[in-house]
């Protein structure tokens, strides 16, 4: 019985103790096993974008690309747009771009997710056929979590059915 007592204390004290333990930090303030493995720590600068990205049309020369119903593929449209942001990518080296993929609300949420990661891909692909360091560039699929437009029409659908970048500091 007095085994099973210490054991109990010395399970409580341990998990205590984790709980209370703040991550090491090298010279520049960075955590240890944290995001100062080459990656900007997001947290720690300065941000002067629209966090909306190019959703928000307030960036100008960095647009939102726009796709088929239940497509990956550029179109003609979508290589235009993806030009000019190229430019800008290029002219701004200090920042680094998060493409976000995104689809209408039609089919599964595990479905949606797989096309949105397939939109992004494809337009990270393309960036870097322009001479884009793929270093730059993030993904992330958001499905049909972050629509542009509410609604079940198929106006509201084809806005939703996009890549949009959103600038982050280096």
């Amino acid at each position: 019985m007095l085994r099973k007592i210490l054991l109990a204390s010395i399970g409580i004290l341990v998990m205590a103790s984790c709980a209370t333990k703040k991550p090491k930090s090298d010279a520049d303030g960075a955590a240890a096993g944290g995001a100062d493995n080459g990656a900007p720590v997001i947290a720690d600068k300065e941000m002067n974008f629209n966090p909306q990205g190019s959703d928000s049309g307030a960036i100008p020369g960095l647009g939102t690309v726009f796709f088929e119903l239940d497509q990956s593929r550029l179109t003609n449209d979508a290589r235009q747009q993806l030009a000019t942001n190229a430019e800008w990518i290029k002219g701004n080296p200090a920042v680094t771009i998060q493409i976000e993929g995104h689809t209408d609300e039609r089919g599964s949420v595990e479905y949606n997710l797989s096309l949105g990661e397939r939109r992004a891909k494809s337009v990270k692909a393309y960036l870097t056929s322009l001479g884009i360091d793929a270093k730059r560039l993030t993904i992330i699929s958001y499905g049909e979590e972050k629509p542009l437009e509410s609604g079940s029409s198929e106006s509201a659908w084809a806005k939703n059915r996009r890549a949009n970048f959103v600038p982050l500091a280096q």
